[in-house]
């Protein structure tokens, strides 16, 4: 059987440019809602299983998509006896979706079947996913050269392509909800880079008030936590970084029975050997 990991080890890297993408004005979004857009009207169906269908070939630009994957996708393991037939009835609607749109150009067709199972005909360029890994790897790449302000930048604009939870109009089944736990991810990777690259640059104070936020909404989250006491600390404010480290101290141990990490803990001590040089 297909598994979830075969889409995600597919997805882990950007694909190959496929040798005729079709309809290159349209985009197609996955971080926020699914949308299929072109000259700012979206075009994405409505049915949940046809968006569960075209999340998954989108997410494969110009690769084949397995039809176990599809089935996995949307019946789990209790697919209906006629899964083959129906479907193909969702190809056909999704095709004619494509069609009536004028989304292929009125060329060749952008959805084709190839056995055993189905291309999508799209460049990853047009797919924002692509996007934001690519803003993130130059990110990476400035932050490995120390260039901090140009990496803040990529990683700002890494972000901005998100609209919000991803695929959040799709009722994700088997193989695109790993994929979305694993986008999310790194989107809280690319924001904690972000910061770290924002803290270098000097400006601790600027950040105080978007970490504050941050650590409200997640209020496990040590590696954010770390990054505020650090800015709390720099921007001499002292006694708020200790609040911060007392207040989560608490937090981990009544829900989860755990200290703060090592690195949290080294942080805390700096901060107390600090006041004692005073």
């Amino acid at each position: 059987m297909y598994s979830a990991k075969n889409l995600s080890d597919d997805l882990a890297v950007v694909p190959d440019r496929p040798e005729q993408p079709l309809g290159s004005d349209v985009r197609f979004t996955v971080l926020g809602p699914l949308a299929v857009v072109r000259d700012g009207v979206d075009y994405a169906p409505t049915t949940p299983k046809l968006l569960q269908l075209l999340a998954l070939l989108v997410l494969r630009p110009g690769k084949m998509v397995h039809g176990d994957a599809i089935a996995q996708e949307l019946w789990g393991n209790k697919p209906p006896r006629t899964m083959r037939t129906t479907m193909h009835t969702y190809v056909y609607h999704l095709r004619r979706c494509i069609e009536e749109h004028g989304l292929d150009d009125g060329l060749d067709s952008m959805l084709v079947t190839k056995a055993p199972g189905y291309v999508f005909r799209i460049d990853p360029a047009q797919v924002d996913v692509f996007r934001f890994g690519q803003l993130q790897q130059e990110g990476q790449e400035l932050l490995r050269q120390d260039r901090h302000a140009a990496a803040v930048e990529r990683f700002r604009s890494a972000l901005d392509v998100w609209t919000g939870p991803p695929l959040a109009n799709v009722p994700s089944g088997p193989m695109l909800l790993p994929y979305t736990v694993e986008l999310l991810e790194q989107r809280r990777t690319t924001m904690h880079m972000l910061f770290e690259a924002e803290i270098a640059t000097g400006h601790h104070r600027e950040l105080i008030g978007e970490l504050r936020s941050l650590t409200a909404g997640n209020p496990l989250d040590e590696a954010l936590h770390g990054q505020l006491m650090r800015v709390l600390g720099r921007s001499g404010r002292r006694s708020d970084a200790m609040v911060v480290y007392r207040t989560l101290r608490k937090r981990l141990s009544e829900e989860l029975g755990v200290e703060p990490c090592a690195d949290l803990q080294l942080l805390h001590r700096d901060l107390i050997s600090e006041g004692d040089h005073h």
